[in-house]
């Protein structure tokens, strides 16, 4: 097991009246000011205006009475599961139970050997998804990368299969088509054992950008979502506002806007499949105001993003957030910074579904193997900190120091035994603890050198048969796949 579904909530940026502020102007601006949407949405307005939206088609407007709003978000469940294949590391969503993971749509990618960035390939998915199941504090994976080597119509199932391939963990899929989610759908029916079976423990999920900020639905997002609902898969209904650029420059505005943008969404769902499970997927960020660029390491997202986790427990819907968002371009100390301050305040506020918080680079343009491993250790710390420090009596080791005595040493002592390898957190051999003496010797490497030695070292290993063999060959007749693991 490794370390998710700690509980989280130590920090809360915003005060329960605050909370309720925003809550309530929210549902003001959803009645007042309402939603647009794009071309192609007719039969899915007309789902809203009967259950009570007042739609102006020549406008493009859909105005949300609050109490149909928070009828619709009651229907919403408070709690659900994201399954993994080996029931080992399931995500229990709700409440304050913390899961930190991948994600990303980055285009390119640091090569291993040569360092050198170059485009990201089908194989780099895959890749990923054997170093995340080797890491004990990267708790799900999330599709990180664009597969450049294949055609777009075939994204989906593909990315599904190579992570598959790495992993048993839960993945959750940057669905693009709602037809190719369906392909999705059938081709993991086929790992699982059947479409009952994934139904009823879903061991992937989406998510699907459905807003276009400020306060607009996006038709194709919104397809993806109402097909996952109606196929049983959770999906995650996310919004991305940067302050400054797509929504107000101050942090409160952005909460604001983003509240409701994540109400409208979720009421949408609702509307069509009562029950549907989803993730509230709020992702304030800061635009570059110089460059008008997305900046995602600031630590004022940090503070959103905890912020956001109130806003969809005032509600009581599960929530899905970014951490990790690094602008620099390699694993160095700005990117260090920049992701222990964003990934602890995601993890120490009590967000339940983390994504981004392992291997970003650049504002979400890069990735890097080694990244992943460093990352881990920055996760791993940040869980850390939810357990807090026990005081009960075999911890407070009154008995020990007494028999220890003055002057004595704790080096032999049965309780510094017992305690050893499970008091302080060990990592995963990235960090450098020794002397300066070992570490000359051993070639005066960095984090980042350690980190590339591991990495290599876990796709250097046998691949292990995540798939069953007779499986992998069905699907790789009957869909059009493209990973080559030879």
């Amino acid at each position: 097991m490794g370390s998710g579904g700690l509980t989280g909530d130590i920090y809360r940026p915003l005060s329960a009246a605050q909370v309720s502020t925003i809550h309530d102007r929210a549902l003001d601006l959803l009645e007042d000011c309402g939603m647009t949407y794009e071309d192609g949405m007719d039969d899915v307005i007309q789902v809203l205006s009967g259950v009570g939206c007042q739609v102006d088609p020549e406008g493009r407007k859909i105005s949300f009475p609050r109490d149909l709003v928070k009828e619709m978000i009651a229907k919403a469940p408070g709690e659900f599961i994201l399954f993994s294949r080996d029931g080992e590391n399931d995500l229990n969503m709700g409440k304050d139970r913390v899961y930190a993971g991948t994600g990303g749509t980055a285009v390119r990618i640091l090569d291993l050997d040569s360092g050198e960035a170059r485009q990201t390939v089908l194989k780099d998915a895959h890749n990923v998804a054997r170093i995340v199941d080797q890491m004990k504090n990267i708790h799900f994976f999330q599709s990180p990368c664009v597969p450049h080597d294949l055609p777009s119509e075939h994204y989906d199932f593909n990315i599904v299969f190579a992570a598959m391939m790495g992993t048993k963990k839960h993945v959750m899929l940057g669905c693009n088509y709602d037809s190719t989610l369906r392909e999705t759908f059938r081709m993991v029916s086929r790992i699982v054992g059947g479409k009952a079976e994934l139904k009823e423990k879903p061991v992937f999920s989406i998510s699907s950008c459905i807003i276009i900020s400020p306060m607009k639905f996006c038709t194709q997002s919104t397809r993806n979502v109402l097909t996952a609902a109606e196929l049983g898969i959770p999906t995650t209904v996310t919004s991305a506002p940067m302050s400054g650029s797509t929504s107000p420059m101050t942090m409160a505005g952005t909460l604001l806007q983003t509240h409701a943008e994540e109400l409208a969404a979720i009421t949408l769902l609702q509307a069509h499949h009562p029950g549907a499970k989803v993730l509230y997927g709020g992702l304030p960020a800061m635009a570059e105001m110089r460059s008008m660029g997305y900046q995602g390491g600031a630590v004022e997202c940090g503070m959103m993003t905890a912020a956001t986790h109130q806003l969809s427990q005032h509600i009581d819907v599960p929530n899905y957030c970014s951490s990790g968002l690094s602008d620099s371009k390699i694993p160095d100390a700005q990117a260090g910074w920049e992701k222990a301050y964003t990934t602890c305040l995601a993890i120490i506020s009590g967000n339940n579904y983390i994504h981004h918080a392992a291997g970003m680079l650049e504002s979400m343009l890069c990735i890097a193997y080694e990244q992943y491993i460093m990352d881990d250790e920055i996760i791993g710390q940040g869980c850390k900190l939810l357990e807090g420090i026990n005081t009960d009596a075999d911890h407070l080791a009154y008995d020990a120091i007494k028999a220890v005595g003055p002057g004595g040493n704790y080096l032999a002592s049965d309780h510094t035994l017992a305690h050893i390898r499970k008091e302080y957190f060990m990592g995963n051999g990235v960090s450098d603890r020794g002397s300066r003496d070992d570490w000359i010797k051993d070639g005066c490497l960095s984090a980042r050198d350690r980190a590339i030695s591991m990495a290599k070292n876990i796709l250097a290993q046998p691949l292990a048969a995540a798939v069953r063999p007779e499986i992998e060959k069905q699907i790789r007749n009957d869909f059009n796949i493209y990973l080559n693991l030879r």
